[in-house]
């Protein structure tokens, strides 16, 4: 006999911000790139708000499930893309672990989400360009590009953790949970 399997409220929750994040970062594949592997990383915006409000277990989930299904559903799993893409997400979300545990245990600093949308952005980028050379160009003329990826990545974390701030306030702001 089937034992059927009893679904919690934060597994709804991940499902619905994952699905949220997978519809993004497929627009966003959609967009020209000024360089290769370079997007504004609007997907991570959802992983950050999942993070800020429910906590960073539930932020990985959201951030590698969107990884796993995306590429599925862009037709590039296992291809170089993923590779890159889950180097980066995976860079990404180790840094925000950090951010987020050194957050909890240090009285009177934290990082909220500017903090943690540069941090992402800069552990994203990382992780993508250390794939990319130690498996794909191991060519020392890709470290030229290095302080030229790290600067976008600086800059589109800013981006990301504005709109997270933003998005969070008009959140915090309603008068009930976004999300019954």
């Amino acid at each position: 006999m089937t034992q059927l399997i009893q679904t919690t409220r934060d597994d709804h929750l991940i499902a619905w911000f994952t699905a949220l994040a997978i519809t993004i970062h497929i627009a966003e594949s959609a967009l020209p790139s000024p360089l290769p592997g370079v997007k504004p990383g609007l997907a991570n915006v959802v992983t950050l708000i999942v993070l800020c409000r429910y906590g960073w277990r539930m932020a990985v989930w959201v951030a590698l499930l969107r990884v796993l299904i995306g590429s599925v559903l862009l037709g590039t799993f296992l291809s170089p893309t993923f590779f890159l893409s889950l180097s980066g997400a995976l860079a990404g979300v180790a840094a925000l672990g950090l951010g987020w545990a050194v957050s909890r245990a240090v009285p009177g600093w934290a990082l909220g989400p500017l903090g943690f949308g540069l941090l992402a952005a800069l552990a994203h980028m990382t992780g993508q360009f250390w794939a990319a050379y130690a498996l794909f160009i191991p060519h020392p003329a890709l470290l030229h590009l290095f302080p030229v990826l790290m600067t976008l990545a600086a800059v589109l974390g800013i981006v990301s953790g504005v709109l997270t701030r933003s998005v969070l306030a008009r959140l915090n702001s309603s008068p009930s949970d976004a999300i019954n």
